[in-house]
């Protein structure tokens, strides 16, 4: 027996053709019985570093009585040199989410995964208070059980108010150590064993970690790293995948 949670969160390899580029996190999501993947949008495309992959794979599990059965699923980010992700954008400008559709009749038969869903978001009578303990399920620095395939999680805690888009911005902070290869992992928070609407994965889906979190003003020799990170709010996931 696993935690349903392990099974949502994939590694991502991003590629030009052949090439490998970089390694990050992301997390299935499920809606209208379309099947999406998430990640932050500079997993996909960050112009000022010059990353431009066409091509991303991740790792599924193809024998759900033997974890250690996966299988590499190539997935294009091009279609006739159009992007086929859609990113966020806000009143405050972008966000750094992305989804890309997949095609579930292409995915390997068996596949053993999990998905969030729209009812693993957050409503008015869940309760998520500042210096809550949260998880961040990912692949920091690509590290995983390289055996069974799976993620490993960090604890973090709430850093400032959940709901209130800090610096008017479409975020949230959390206090965590995290590392390269942690940007698109899903921030989750474990609901009520007796909770029937979420009895298969009793998590509630906060938002996207998307990268720690620095100041200008901190001298880097004589200050010490903050240890805090921007975490996109994960409604923005319904806008994403309407249509």
């Amino acid at each position: 027996m696993i935690d349903s949670i392990l099974l949502v969160a994939t590694r991502i390899s991003t590629f030009v053709q052949q090439q490998p580029l970089t390694n990050a996190s992301g997390f299935f999501f499920a809606r209208d019985g379309r099947l999406f993947l998430v990640s932050s949008r500079h997993v996909l495309i960050d112009e000022p570093s010059r990353h431009f992959p066409d091509r991303i794979e991740i790792e599924l599990h193809v024998d759900p009585a033997n974890l250690a059965e996966s299988r590499n699923f190539s997935i294009p980010l091009y279609r006739g040199g159009r992007s086929l992700w859609r990113q966020g954008e806000d009143s405050a400008g972008a966000i750094d989410v992305a989804v890309i559709e997949i095609d579930r009749g292409a995915l390997p038969v068996p596949t053993l995964l999990r998905a969030f869903g729209p009812e693993h978001l957050p409503g008015r009578c869940d309760r998520v208070e500042i210096g809550g303990s949260v998880l961040v399920v990912g692949f920091p620095l690509g590290f995983h059980d390289t055996l069974h395939h799976m993620p490993v999680v960090r604890q973090a805690v709430l850093a400032s108010s959940y709901g209130l888009r800090f610096k008017g911005e479409g975020y949230f902070l959390t206090d965590a150590r995290t590392h390269r290869g942690t940007s698109g992992a899903p921030v989750v928070m474990r609901v009520a064993a007796n909770d029937a609407a979420h009895a298969e994965l009793p998590w509630l889906l906060l938002g996207v970690h998307s990268a720690r979190l620095d100041v200008r003003s901190r001298d880097i020799e004589l200050d010490e790293a903050l240890g805090l990170n921007c975490v996109w709010y994960a409604d923005i996931l319904m806008t994403l995948t309407a249509g």
